[in-house]
């Protein structure tokens, strides 16, 4: 996860002195590393947006397609 530029997301966003600086979903303080750990674990998103209050479905949605499109670019080389 740590490849992405989670920059380019609209969904998320990254605040110094908001949950360290981690990117969260965006008007939240929920990282969006929470949400991958938890889709590891098995869990899918009706369980996150149950175990989760405030959470936006949409944003939910937004942050796994937007990895999901990442992963699907051919990698950029530095020379």
């Amino acid at each position: 996860m740590a490849s992405l530029d989670w920059s380019q997301c609209p969904a998320v966003e990254s605040v110094p002195g908001k949950v360290s600086g981690a990117w969260v979903l965006k008007g939240t303080r929920m990282p969006v590393s929470a949400i991958f750990g938890n889709l590891e674990a098995g869990a899918n998103i009706d369980d996150i947006m149950e175990w989760f209050d405030g959470l936006d479905r949409e944003q939910v949605k937004a942050v796994i397609e937007f990895a999901a499109r990442s992963l699907d670019k051919a990698p950029v080389y530095a020379p």
